[in-house]
């Protein structure tokens, strides 16, 4: 069997004008991971990522922790989707950034029925692709993972739609189950795939092991 190891961004600039930014928490987020698989000899073959700068960024602190390099490919079919777009095409009116329980409450319950409509072909969210082909591409990215061949080690880091749907191919969820395991995902979560030549197979999702001590469980973060 090969190992898929499938990391969702450090903490980003929720709320802020620009998102696709690390925080200082989620760089350190991490660099702690790539420190924890240091320490344990983790070795791996590819690593694919997203194009976003956050991407970027989240490899980087994760090769600082590592303490080599880790040669990435980027590949568009790791990219989220624009949750703004997603809520604007079911919540045309105006909406304030979210900066306070109320309204974050908010948008997420607007993102959570958007991303349902988007799934189901109800709305055409601007400058975004149909919710088929954003699916397509992150089953392209699992077939490339596949084609890597068995005992193959493979990071990707990503976000946490493409993360979500690619645990709903492998099991075979509905919507509903993707959009939840979206929501749940928390910043440098570890999602793991076992695969053989045909498919693969969920082994753990949405795990902080390199945040599992009483000095770092102010680290775990959400958005």
């Amino acid at each position: 069997m090969g190992s898929l190891y499938l990391v969702r961004h450090g903490q980003a600039s929720f709320g802020a004008a620009d998102y696709d930014q690390l925080s200082a928490k989620g760089h350190e987020q991490c660099r702690r991971l790539g420190a924890y698989w240091r320490e344990r000899g983790q070795r791996f073959d590819a690593v694919f990522t997203g194009t976003l700068r956050r991407h970027a960024q989240s490899l980087a602190g994760i090769v600082e922790g590592y303490g080599e390099g880790l040669p990435a490919v980027a590949l568009p079919g790791l990219n989220e989707y624009d949750s703004e777009a997603v809520v604007r095409a079911i919540h045309p009116g105006p909406l304030g950034k979210p900066s306070d329980p109320e309204t974050v409450k908010q948008h997420f319950r607007l993102l959570r029925q958007g991303l349902l409509a988007w799934m189901r072909g109800e709305t055409a969210p601007v400058g975004m692709p149909a919710h088929a082909d954003f699916a397509a591409g992150v089953a392209d990215v699992l077939a490339r993972v596949l084609a890597l061949g068995v005992g193959r080690h493979v990071l990707i880091v990503s976000s946490g739609g493409p993360i979500s749907t690619a645990v709903g191919q492998v099991l075979d969820t509905p919507p509903e189950t993707v959009v939840e395991l979206n929501l749940r995902i928390r910043n440098s979560a570890l999602t793991e795939f076992a695969f053989n030549p045909k498919r693969h197979h969920l082994v753990t999702f949405n795990a902080l092991p390199h945040l599992d001590t009483a000095e770092a469980r102010g680290l775990m973060t959400h958005a």
